[in-house]
């Protein structure tokens, strides 16, 4: 059973989510806060695995939030929930601690897809925003991560995987492409992440693009 959390200004977007994962026979609604006093209230006497968190919030907002969050609970897994979708909102939410980000407007599959990712060690970024994150870097002539080795001894089906990853396919669709089980698809990009030497689905898809492997 997954314990979720939300924290978010609008209550309209709380109902809406809280409809959306009740009747889920996996998913526990822990609780939820509309700002980042009443979040860290909620954590001092209560717990949660997954904390769905709004960016745009009043006071303390969610890049701030995440890093306390974390700092103080690091075991607890937190999905950046946004309308915003520019890189460098995205950027300082997972260096502060957030294992992926999802968009307010992502359709209901992808909300519990990425609720069930992140509890099992993913870390699921939505396709829009692993590109920004990509060009946001880009822009800035940064590279995030190292030439070093450019063999990274990819499988022909690794690789296939990769390209799919790359053109914002999800899981379930990877799935269905390539023929393949949901669960064989998560062991491929499993195997990807440990050759590619990265942690998340933005990295991934960061490097098959500055390497040229997708």
């Amino acid at each position: 059973m997954i314990r979720v959390f939300i924290v978010d200004d609008h209550p309209v977007v709380i109902e809406g989510i809280h409809s959306l994962l009740q009747n889920e026979k996996d998913i526990f609604w822990a609780g939820q806060a509309m700002n980042a006093s009443s979040c860290l209230g909620y954590f001092v006497n209560n717990t949660a695995d997954v904390v769905l968190m709004d960016i745009n919030m009043p006071g303390m907002d969610g890049i701030e939030l995440c890093a306390t969050l974390k700092e103080r609970y690091p075991g607890i897994f937190i999905l950046g929930l946004s309308t915003f979708n520019q890189g460098i909102y995205i950027k300082k939410m997972m260096e502060n601690g957030a294992s992926g980000y999802i968009l307010k407007n992502d359709p209901p599959h992808k909300y519990l897809e990425a609720i069930t990712e992140v509890y099992n060690g993913g870390a699921p970024v939505n396709a829009s925003v692993a590109k920004k994150m990509l060009g946001f870097f880009t822009n800035k002539n940064v590279m995030l991560v190292s030439p070093g080795n450019t063999d990274f001894q990819l499988s022909e089906r690794e690789k296939e995987l990769l390209r799919l990853m790359v053109e914002g396919h999800d899981y379930k669709a990877i799935a269905a492409t390539a023929f393949i089980s949901y669960e064989t698809v998560r062991t491929h990009v499993k195997h990807i992440y440990k050759k590619l030497h990265v942690v998340s689905r933005s990295e991934a898809v960061m490097k098959a693009t500055q390497h040229g492997l997708a």
